[in-house]
């Protein structure tokens, strides 16, 4: 398994930070992405435990389901199926406020389940793309926060 993790302090308040990267259809604005629902609301929130939701990424298709919901400070979610095939034990998002904004974390933790070439293949393929994305969801949530009006200058 390979540990991919990405942080980023956002220009926002933790609570809006939280609600914007939780809420998956905004990952749309990254250009690795092509289609993000939500195909079952959770529990307690639409994004909540239980929550299920369906991403289209250039890398391929995944079903997450919410494991943990702590608003605003953690989310968690495990990739039920993808195609291609992948293994994945942890997707995670902490979010803890700093001096400027909001400190994020995003964690997953996965594998390319091909037998002698998978650890090469998520490495050198699945790790780039992977984290780059992130990186690319994280700038369209300062981009789209920090024009919050709450934040615009008079």
């Amino acid at each position: 398994m390979e540990t991919m993790t990405v942080e980023r302090v956002i220009s926002a308040p933790i609570e809006e930070v939280f609600a914007w990267l939780t809420t998956t259809t905004h990952y749309m604005r990254s250009p690795l992405v092509l289609r993000c629902r939500l195909t079952r609301r959770g529990e307690s929130a639409p994004y909540g435990v239980g929550a299920v939701r369906s991403h289209l990424w250039l890398i391929g298709w995944f079903r997450e389901r919410i494991t943990h919901y702590d608003p605003p400070h953690a989310t968690e979610y495990v990739v039920e199926r993808s195609l291609p095939p992948s293994r994945h034990e942890l997707g995670r998002m902490t979010f803890t406020e700093v001096d400027g904004g909001t400190q994020v974390r995003w964690t997953t933790r996965a594998e390319i389940p091909v037998p002698l070439l998978g650890a090469l293949l998520t490495r050198r393929l699945a790790r780039p793309v992977i984290t780059r994305t992130f990186r690319n969801i994280l700038d369209a949530a300062e981009t789209a926060l920090a024009q919050h009006p709450s934040r615009k200058r008079a």
